[in-house]
């Protein structure tokens, strides 16, 4: 049974709406591996690795890139998200939440919509959800090629880029505004 635990861990990754594994930090630039079982990471300052620039066509505006690049200085927070993903929908609203609270503060919420092959769906479920951040429309995941070993398929999942844009945190699961919150607060307040 103990031998069979990781392995069903590993499968969860692999699975639409999955909760993952970890992640950790080697090198110059970030790379993900799952070795230990846990689905939210914080990582220190000085262990943070440098984030690739993640860009893809704006949902909303067709034919126009959005990149993490746009956004220099800013604590960038990447939530990857379908229309087709409960967790998805419980969640849009509490990322609007915290969104709307530290905006003022040096954030910026990007979305990464991923597996909606009929665009107008997901425009819709942004439309619907009143989600005044943007969203890269990218249904096969190619915008997080970057990121070497994240699970294209760990849906929802949220990514937290320091004013560095060096990776502070990944949860992989769905999250709430009070567990958002402190942690999207915590980066802004930090100096650059």
């Amino acid at each position: 049974m103990r031998r069979l635990l990781p392995a069903l861990l590993a499968a969860l990754v692999l699975t639409g709406c999955a909760t993952g594994t970890d992640a950790v930090a080697t090198g110059g630039d970030f790379e993900f591996v799952a070795p230990g079982g846990q689905t939210r990471i914080r990582y220190e300052p000085a262990k943070r690795q440098k984030s690739p620039v993640l860009s893809g066509d704006n949902l909303l505006e067709e034919g126009k890139t959005i990149k993490t690049s746009d956004y220099p200085g800013k604590v960038v927070v990447l939530n990857l998200w379908g229309s087709w993903c409960p967790p998805c929908r419980d969640e849009v609203d509490d990322l609007e939440r915290v969104f709307e609270q530290t905006k003022d503060s040096g954030v910026q919420f990007l979305g990464i919509d991923l597996r909606d092959e009929i665009r107008s769906a997901a425009a819709d479920f942004v439309r619907d959800h009143k989600q005044t951040y943007p969203s890269i429309y990218d249904p096969p995941g190619r915008s997080l090629l970057g990121l070497r070993g994240y699970p294209r398929n760990a849906v929802p999942s949220t990514i937290l880029l320091d004013r560095q844009h060096r990776v502070a945190a990944v949860f992989l699961s769905k999250l709430t505004d009070s567990e958002l919150l402190p942690v999207v607060q915590e980066l802004a307040a930090e100096k650059s």
